[in-house]
């Protein structure tokens, strides 16, 4: 690897947001725009775990953790490879007698991970590990993503997987996906992405506190936590946080980043 690679933080969205061709082929953009990874690591919305756990180190079915979709959403395989080195990796990079790391063999990638991976890599030949969240606590997440860094110098893609904004009850499912998105949801996203764009850490851990309409964009915060790891990662990097995909979906906001 020449250079660290970038960390990333990505609104996955419902399986059906894989539906939308927009967002596909900007995901396809991210991933042709990045030296190829030699392994992902991917932090997901869609798995809290404590102690932090580490899914299986080899292949096995995908967890479709969704409910009430047509059929064909429980049909999608992505059989990455697992990634037994680098979950090694992260043992030793989290591990101490005050905060174990565990493994949970048999738990699959669920969607917070794999709709996002198959249409970065479809050919699914990268070796994949999740990690749990063992907190929701911003400042923790940081700390967890900064003892993860080392991992970008080996060219490994560290993922926060979320959505920026992210509040079911507050929008209509039922209408149209480019529906007129609602103000707190524009106005949380406007804040997110100008707090990225001056890496003002301080404010995006205490987004609760210092963000517009946080409560109702976010009123339980585990999809907008992921970025907490993805940013401790991206810590000692020079480089800008990017937007890659912009807009709304069902009015919440897709707006996903490339940091470092």
């Amino acid at each position: 690897m020449s250079d660290a690679l970038p960390v990333l933080y990505l609104s996955h969205g419902a399986p059906p947001l894989a539906d939308d061709r927009q967002w596909t082929g900007e995901l396809a953009a991210v991933s042709a725009g990045i030296e190829r990874p030699t392994a992902i690591l991917i932090v997901s919305a869609h798995w809290e775990a404590a102690p932090l756990t580490l899914a299986a180190t080899k292949t096995v079915p995908l967890l479709y953790d969704f409910w009430g979709f047509p059929d064909r959403y429980y049909e999608v395989q992505y059989a990455a490879p697992g990634a037994p080195d680098l979950a090694n990796q992260v043992r030793k990079l989290l591990h101490s007698p005050a905060t174990p790391v565990y493994d949970d063999p048999r738990r699959g990638l669920d969607h917070g991970a794999y709709v996002p991976l198959k249409e970065m890599y479809p050919d699914a030949d990268i070796p994949v590990l999740q990690v749990s969240m063992p907190t929701l606590d911003p400042t923790e997440l940081y700390s967890i993503g900064r003892k993860l860094a080392p991992l970008r110098e080996q060219g490994v893609l560290i993922i926060g997987s979320g959505f920026t904004t992210h509040n079911l009850s507050a929008v209509n499912l039922g209408g149209r996906p480019d529906a007129a998105a609602p103000s707190w949801s524009i106005e949380f996203d406007d804040w997110a992405q100008r707090a990225l764009a001056k890496q003002d850490v301080d404010s995006l851990i205490d987004f609760l506190h210092k963000a517009p309409a946080a409560s109702i964009a976010h009123p339980r915060t585990e999809h907008f936590a992921p970025l907490f790891v993805s940013l401790g990662a991206s810590e000692d990097s020079r480089g800008t946080a990017d937007t890659v995909v912009d807009g709304f979906w069902y009015g919440l906001s897709k707006r996903s980043w490339k940091i470092g």
